[in-house]
Order: C-alpha cells, then sequence, then structure tokens
C-alpha cells in the first residue's frame, strides 16, 4: 500500500473508532459488536466464578478470553495508530502522547494489560477475573448518558472534594470522641482512634451495621448526633449531583436547539422534509424525542410567526424600475 492508500485506510479507522461525528452504517455496526464484545466478557467472567461452570467448560472460556485479548489489542492500537487525524496540524508523536494519558486510553490499556502481565506474573485467578471487569469501563465511549454523568462528575469535583474533606474531618473527629467516651467500657471495640473509625464510617453514612454500638450514656448521646449529622452528609453528593445532571441535560437541550437554529438561519434543514439530518444531530447531543419534538415544535411556531409579521410590512419598490422588492428581514 502506498502512502496516500495508508492515509485513507487510517482515516477510516479514525472516523470509525474517534469520530463521533460519523454516524454510518458500518461505524453502528462495529460499536454494536464492541459492545456486544464487553458485555460478553463481563457476562464470562461472572460465569467462570462458578466453579462447577468453569471446570466444565474452561477451554472455551480460555478461548473465548484468547480471542477478546486479541480484538481488544487490535482495537487499542488502532485507535493509538489513528488519533493522529483528530489535529493533523500538531506531530503524529505529539498526538499519540497526549492521547496515551487520557482517560479512555487508559481504560483501554487495563482492559488487556491483566493478560499480557500473567504471561510474566502469575496473577491468582480471582484476581485477574476481577481486573477483567475493568473492560465494563469501556461501555461509557458509546452511551451518552454515561458520557453526561462523566461530564458532571468532571464538572462537580470541586464540590464532591469539599464533601469528602468534610467527611473525613467528621470521621476523624467523630472517632475522636467515641473513643474518649467508650474506650474504657469496651476496650476491645474501642481500644483507638483507629479502630473506632469504623463505627464513625457506618454511622455517619446511615448505615449502621450495629457490630460495634456504644454502651455509655456520653457515647450514646454522641451516637445520635452524629447519626443526624450523617443523614444530612449523605444527602449532600445526591443533590450535587442531580443539580449537576439536570444542569447538563440542560444546556445540551440548548445546545442542540441553537444548532437547528443556525441550521434554520443557513437554510440547510426544512424541519418536516430533514429528518434523518434531525435525528442524527438528536444523536448526537443525546436528547429525547420528546425533547426534541418539543424544539421543533417551538421553532416552527417561531418561523410561522416570523412569517406572518413579513407579511405585515408593506412592500419595497426598487428605485429605477419600479418592481416589487421581497421583504427584508430585520437582523
Amino acid at each position: 500500500m502506498g502512502n496516500s492508500q495508508w492515509r485513507r485506510f487510517r482515516h477510516f479507522c479514525y472516523n470509525i473508532l474517534h469520530n463521533t461525528d460519523d454516524d454510518t452504517r458500518i461505524n453502528r455496526l462495529i460499536n454494536y459488536i464492541l459492545i456486544a464484545l464487553i458485555i460478553s466478557n463481563v457476562s464470562a467472567v461472572l460465569l467462570e466464578s462458578v466453579n462447577p461452570i468453569y471446570r466444565s467448560y474452561h477451554f472455551y472460556f480460555d478461548l473465548f478470553e484468547n480471542i477478546s485479548i486479541a480484538i481488544f489489542s487490535i482495537e487499542y492500537l488502532l485507535r493509538l495508530w489513528s488519533i493522529v487525524d483528530s489535529q493533523p496540524e500538531l506531530p503524529a508523536w505529539k498526538v499519540r502522547c497526549k492521547w496515551l494519558i487520557s482517560g479512555e486510553a487508559i481504560i483501554d490499556l487495563f482492559a488487556i494489560l491483566p493478560a499480557y502481565l500473567n504471561f510474566f506474573v502469575h496473577f491468582d485467578l480471582r484476581v485477574l477475573r476481577i481486573l477483567r471487569l475493568v473492560r465494563l469501563l469501556k461501555l461509557t465511549r458509546y452511551f451518552v448518558s454515561l458520557q453526561i454523568l462523566l461530564a458532571v462528575i468532571r464538572r462537580e469535583k470541586g464540590s464532591f472534594q469539599a464533601v469528602i474533606f468534610i467527611l473525613m474531618m467528621m470521621i476523624v473527629m467523630a472517632a475522636s470522641g467515641v473513643y474518649i467516651a467508650e474506650n474504657k467500657a469496651q476496650p476491645d471495640d474501642f481500644g483507638s482512634i483507629p479502630q473506632a473509625m469504623w463505627w464513625a464510617v457506618v454511622t455517619l453514612t446511615t448505615v449502621g451495621y450495629g457490630d460495634v454500638t456504644p454502651v455509655t450514656v456520653l457515647g450514646k448521646i454522641l451516637g445520635a448526633i452524629i447519626t443526624i449529622l450523617g443523614v444530612g452528609l449523605a444527602a449532600l453528593p445526591a443533590g450535587i449531583l442531580a443539580t449537576g445532571l439536570a444542569n447538563e441535560l440542560n444546556a445540551r437541550q440548548q445546545h442542540l436547539q441553537q444548532e437547528f437554529r443556525e441550521l434554520l438561519i443557513a437554510d440547510e434543514v426544512d424541519l418536516i422534509q430533514d429528518q434523518e439530518k434531525i435525528e442524527k444531530i438528536r444523536r448526537k447531543v443525546g436528547l429525547r424525542k420528546e425533547q426534541t419534538h418539543e424544539i421543533l415544535m417551538q421553532l416552527m411556531r417561531e418561523q410561522s410567526l416570523e412569517e406572518k409579521e413579513l407579511e405585515k410590512k408593506p412592500y419595497h419598490y426598487c428605485p429605477h424600475c419600479g418592481e416589487k422588492l421581497n421583504h427584508l428581514r430585520e437582523k
């Protein structure tokens, strides 16, 4: 193959493996195959943990694992090779190094790394099975809902860090307090502050296993206060996540509406005829069909009102020939 053919093939691989805007039939087919392979791998890991099943079909499990490793390895290498087309103006080594330290590349690497390490350092089979579950994280590339969740976590990471910091302070303070109150009464369960942290964690998170409980009056009062504080503290991450998801969905809806408006102004989309183009934009942004329908109806109403306003305006005439001119849109 010549250089031009290699470039075309590399661009073809880039469109399939990286370019989310290239929504072709072969792109969807390969994505479905990879999704099915990931789910099958996770199912195989679960079934292998049942020893009678694994002993009966270990040959087929091992064969499927080797085939999966080969496919995932080829996918990883093709992604590394074709990522150059994402920024052709930059040196190839720089683009590839940037991709290698990205989150999706690290997930892809950890999905295949345990199998290769096992050739040199033999792992416990149970550990190797668990490490293979990392492949489940590869699904985040193919589902918009998971991408939205990760985007919210990245955007709100400062808030989550603050909550974790507050939680760690509360655990240390609660463990110190219950150590002072219960050390003499229960030296086996509250013999030190680190030992008392187990009780502090399960109490602040409102789990309350009941394996370790205060028996002194001061310890019970402290436990009640910490439990009440834990209820409010446990609700903070959920509130942050819910607010972040609502904001992200609202921003994506506004983004879709803006795309529709820009295409409508440029006369590139007919809201009634160009259903395939509208559907492509909808899948790209990740909105439900009901939300898209509401936006389309709003845009059609605005378009109808704009046409009525134009009809009310008087016609303009050419000062030279006197012919009637079209309406001019107001900017």
